[in-house]
């Protein structure tokens, strides 16, 4: 039992030393040290090649969010049935083949509730349709009861760019 354990430690040992020398020795060998005031632009931040726009303290709307979590929780999904495809023949002639048919049935219905309860929530949809009443709270003059208007961002990075932009 103790050499399981050894092993298990001397590859824990091993990841905390390989890390430690990735960021601490190779990371101060390859970074640059001087800073050429000719060249400003090499010290900032990257972002494709496009000069930096306001604030880098921009609140993300949380569709961003939502729709990263969606796309991991179908990820994960295909990871649970991936090992379950590759041992489902073998319980089948077992003859517990439609009980685990039946058990992945159930998580893949499950699964299916919650994404047509977001589908019907509207969080799948990017552009959300606003109502008269939250249009009211964003300064919109509409009447109650008229149509949707449509929105794609937060009013105030809208606002916040239109300041910036404009100097």
């Amino acid at each position: 039992m103790g050499h399981e354990l050894t092993t298990v430690l001397v590859f824990f040992l091993f990841g905390i030393v390989f890390v430690w020398f990735t960021v601490a020795v190779l990371g101060r060998l390859l970074r640059p040290r001087v800073q050429d005031p000719s060249e400003p632009g090499k010290m900032e931040t990257y972002e494709c090649g496009e000069p930096a726009v306001g604030s880098s303290w921009v609140r993300f709307d949380v569709r961003f969010y939502t729709l990263a979590l969606i796309f991991l929780i179908f990820d994960v999904e295909v990871t649970f049935l991936y090992p379950w495809a590759a041992v489902f023949a073998d319980f089948r002639e077992a003859g517990a083949g439609l009980f685990l048919f039946a058990e992945v049935a159930l998580f893949l219905v499950i699964l299916g509730v919650g994404f047509v309860y977001c589908w019907r929530k509207g969080d799948l949809d990017w552009v959300k349709a606003v109502t008269s009443q939250s249009a009211a709270q964003t300064g919109s003059t509409q009447e109650e009861g008229g149509p949707k208007t449509y929105q794609t961002g937060d009013e105030s990075q809208r606002r916040e760019l239109a300041e910036t932009s404009t100097g």
